[in-house]
């Protein structure tokens, strides 16, 4: 899979957000992992957008094919949720720029305290160290030195995202990767403007961090958020465009933020974006 470049900026709104500039990361590899397809857009889409841009190779590990998110959509005759949203992230990765898709093999858990979670697939069911093993593996065969997952406490506590915090963190210590933890701050999130306050109703569950507990924020031009919004919206099957009016995208998708954690918690790769 090849890194395309960035579609133009979709809206006068949006292009009104001033250019950034992009560093040289030519040689840097950064492994990605995110439980569900389209949690790569909605939380890190502008920080892998911005990493492909400048020459960094992006690896996407994906755990599940989110079979239990269901589809706002018809299906083709034949065609089960899982295909469908594995077809819609392959589209959003090109978007992003990813050079490399993994997808891991786990099941969708549902929603906390829900029977899925049981299923001997299911990723919250995963024995931690075996699938941090694993992801350990594409790290170093990809000599990667940057990590990305989710924070320990799972963005919005979602099962799923929760033991992809755990995996990457466990990934980490066993590479020596820098680890980026994503999260929201939900003060610089606003009222109600992003898909996150759904999904934490949904599963009756708080979400997100402080701000003084979060180290980093990723910010994006009018470019990237273009991007971000097209890689939301390639998840046709979940997200509705009329989630994402365009007046309100930059307010409520325009940072990312992330935590670290462990000793080696120094300035990284995301650092210089």
């Amino acid at each position: 899979m090849t890194a395309p470049a960035a579609p133009a900026p979709a809206t006068p709104l949006v292009s009104a957000v001033p250019a950034l500039p992009e560093p040289d990361l030519r040689g840097h590899t950064v492994v990605a992992l995110h439980p569900h397809p389209d949690d790569e857009a909605i939380f890190t889409g502008i920080t892998l957008r911005r990493l492909a841009d400048a020459g960094a190779r992006v690896v996407l590990v994906m755990a599940t094919g989110g079979e239990l998110g269901g589809s706002r959509l018809p299906l083709r005759p034949g065609e089960t949720v899982r295909q469908r949203r594995l077809a819609e992230l392959e589209h959003a990765a090109e978007l992003l720029g990813v050079a490399r898709l993994v997808l891991l093999g786990r099941r969708d858990s549902g929603l906390p305290g829900g029977p899925d979670s049981s299923h001997a697939r299911a990723l919250a069911g995963a024995e931690p160290l075996a699938l941090a093993s694993r992801l350990a593996e594409i790290v170093d065969d990809e000599g990667a030195g940057t990590l990305l997952a989710d924070d320990e406490l799972g963005v919005y506590g979602h099962p799923d995202h929760r033991m992809a915090g755990v995996v990457g963190t466990i990934a980490a210590e066993l590479t020596g990767a820098d680890a980026y933890l994503a999260t929201v701050d939900r003060q610089g999130l606003g009222p109600d403007g992003h898909l996150v306050h759904g999904a934490a109703r949904a599963a009756a569950v708080p979400f997100g961090r402080e701000g003084g507990e979060i180290a980093l924020t990723v910010a994006g031009d009018a470019r990237h958020l273009a991007v971000k919004r097209a890689a939301i919206l390639a998840h046709a099957s979940q997200v509705d465009p009329a989630e994402l009016p365009e007046q309100d995208f930059a307010a409520a998708y325009g940072r990312e933020w992330f935590r670290r954690t462990g000793p080696a918690a120094r300035p990284g790769v995301l650092d210089l974006l």
